[in-house]
């Protein structure tokens, strides 16, 4: 089976890890060790080989080691028929930098190049707080399937940037606002668009899966249920009407931007945010699943999964067929969790490594 996989890893002054460095052979990957160890720092290293800020979305400036004026990561990284090494890092609080089998590269390249999906356990709240959190999970999602969306977003943020200066000084001339709307209404509907695909496809894996954990159906929705714009001409239009409210507002308050995430439980027809602990984090498990799926088929291989503390609020049934299933996906996933029996239905099907620290610095042993 095509896989995506790391088969080396180098972390280098980055956070607790002065220096980290380690041979991997696809398998599932479990890292055990007490709270505090430096466990989900080796995770926050893997998620920077995609575009962004990472699973805990630091400042680049805050990952590096105290006193350090800088830190790297580096890994091997075998695709479907290539490999590649993979280069990211800070010096002398400049810039995050890529470099891509030995050439400068600007992160969104990464995301071409690999794909990576995380679950973290700030993530167990999704269901239960603001948009922002659910509009990012998807977008982390659509970027997966759709590594362009990545830029869409970018330029759409930076426009909006741009209009909202415009809405804070009060200025009303509509000239000025014309070309700065054109802009925005042509990266929404890219946005849209990619959103809804993605939606789609995830909709497609979880109905066409065996699996342990439920399905969600998911939906977009604006402020108050309100039907987002979907083409660059609705966009457009409602950004030229809201100018008057906008400016009262001194922020755009009509676009992609403004979307939220809404989940239900399909088999018993209960709203994801209404749902028990348990059952919140099974439907997320089973997205992260889901998402895994359809970038196996349409990548040709599944994604690398980094699943922090994922055994909380599992119980050991639903471990085991969340392992059984990462198995059959053929999926390289990165798991940490306090002690080594949380893995124990995993067996020889994985590689485990103990991580322990001592005066501020983590030790890793392969176990």
């Amino acid at each position: 089976m095509p896989r995506l996989a790391l088969t080396g890893l180098t972390l280098a002054q980055f956070r607790s890890h002065a220096a980290l460095r380690m041979s991997c052979d696809g398998r599932p990957v479990a890292i055990h060790g007490p709270n505090g160890a430096g466990k989900t720092n080796i995770l926050e290293a893997i998620s920077l080989l995609s575009p962004g800020r990472g699973l805990r979305r630091a400042g680049a400036d805050e990952m590096a080691r105290p006193g350090a004026p800088g830190w790297k990561v580096s890994a091997l990284v075998e695709t479907p028929g290539s490999s590649h090494e993979v280069e990211t890092w800070v010096e002398d609080a400049g810039p995050r930098q890529v470099r891509i089998d030995g050439k400068a590269s600007p992160q969104v390249a990464l995301g071409r190049l690999l794909r990576v999906l995380w679950l973290v356990p700030s993530m167990d709240r999704l269901w239960i707080e603001g948009a922002e959190g659910r509009r990012r999970f998807l977008d982390r999602m659509t970027m997966s399937l759709t590594p362009d969306h990545a830029e869409a977003v970018l330029a759409y943020e930076k426009a909006m940037r741009e209009r909202n200066r415009l809405l804070k000084e009060g200025v009303e001339d509509p000239g000025w606002y014309a070309a700065l709307e054109r802009q925005m209404a042509a990266h929404g509907a890219d946005i849209m668009q990619n959103r809804l695909a993605a939606l789609h496809r995830l909709a497609t894996a979880q109905a066409g899966a065996e699996t342990a954990f439920p399905a969600a159906e998911l939906a977009l929705e604006g402020p108050d249920g309100v039907a987002l714009p979907e083409t660059a001409e609705a966009l457009a239009d409602a950004l030229a009407r809201g100018r008057p409210r906008d400016l009262q507002a001194g922020r755009t308050l009509a676009g992609p931007h403004r979307a939220d995430l809404v989940g239900v439980y399909a088999a018993k027809g209960i709203a994801a945010r209404l749902c028990s602990t348990g059952e919140q984090k099974a439907l997320l498990v089973s997205l992260v699943l889901a998402n895994a799926r359809a970038l196996a088929e349409d990548f040709g291989a599944p994604p690398i999964l980094l699943l922090d503390e994922v055994a909380a609020h599992l119980d050991a049934d639903r471990r085991a067929a969340l392992y059984d299933e990462i198995v059959a996906l053929g999926a390289q996933a990165w798991m940490t969790g306090t002690g080594r029996e949380l893995f124990e239905a995993l067996g020889a099907r994985a590689a485990y490594l103990h991580v322990t620290a001592a005066d501020g610095l983590s030790r890793v042993e392969a176990t």
